[in-house]
């Protein structure tokens, strides 16, 4: 392959077995790999900065055409731990939400439970950097990624927003997806399947190798790793995905 292969890979936590694998793969030499927040991989991709992106699955529907590259992604089956909506007050009191500005699936599922689960109405607002711990009155905020972490059990109510996808739709959720805009060579496509699923059938051994770059402890990661995200891009999380996106059309 004479041009590497650009690619753009969330830069959180749930990702560590992607990239841990993918650094110590021969691959590595036909790829350059950049790290980004998912609204970053998303923009790249649908300006055609790069060839393939983890990007956030509300994306999809901005696309004029994708490609679905791996059978992997960026998924769970329930409580995820690291979507949440903060509040202080109940969901029927909350009036204002702030958006978390890092990734438009979460933003966008928060949308789609406000409207068609809980039949609610709250004024959304976009977020500007560091509004994580600004929850105040019936201001509520969504906030993702390894900012949880420790935002967690701080706030009187805190909803995990896949978990109640769950309860709305009795299935799982994908927030990420390995896309492309033109088809790849598949040779190439093959083999960095091959790669992510070494890391994922090898996450302790990358929680172990990346400890210094965890914002966790170790036995937490490996807890988030392999009981809250799964990475399998299956039947059912195809159907919640596209459950999903006939949702976004609906807002």
């Amino acid at each position: 392959m004479n041009n590497k292969v650009k690619i753009s890979i969330v830069n959180y936590t749930n990702t560590l077995p992607f990239k841990w694998a993918i650094k110590r793969s021969p691959i590595l030499k036909q790829i350059d790999l950049q790290e980004d927040i998912p609204s970053i991989c998303a923009q790249k991709l649908k300006f055609g900065q790069v060839d393939l992106a983890l990007v956030p699955a509300a994306l999809l529907n901005e696309l004029e055409h994708y490609f679905i590259e791996t059978d992997f992604c960026i998924g769970t089956l329930g409580i995820v731990d690291s979507v949440k909506l903060y509040s202080n007050v109940p969901l029927n009191e909350i009036t204002s939400v702030t958006l978390d500005y890092q990734s438009k699936s979460s933003i966008t599922l928060t949308k789609i439970l406000f409207k068609f689960f809980w039949k609610l109405q709250p004024q959304f607002t976009e977020a500007k950097p560091g509004f994580e711990k600004n929850v105040s009155g019936t201001n509520a905020n969504v906030v993702i990624g390894d900012r949880t972490f420790e935002l967690n059990g701080k706030f009187k109510y805190e909803f995990d927003l896949a978990e109640e996808w769950k309860k709305f739709t009795g299935l799982p959720f994908v927030f990420a997806v390995w896309v492309s805009n033109e088809k790849l060579d598949p040779k190439f496509i093959s083999e960095f399947n091959s790669v992510l699923k070494s890391g994922v059938d090898q996450c302790k051994t990358a929680i172990d190798e990346c400890e210094k770059e965890l914002s966790i402890s170790k036995e937490k990661a490996l807890e988030y790793l392999t009981k809250r995200i799964d990475y399998n891009l299956d039947d059912e999380k195809r159907k919640a995905m596209n459950l999903f996106l006939d949702y976004i059309k609906r807002l």
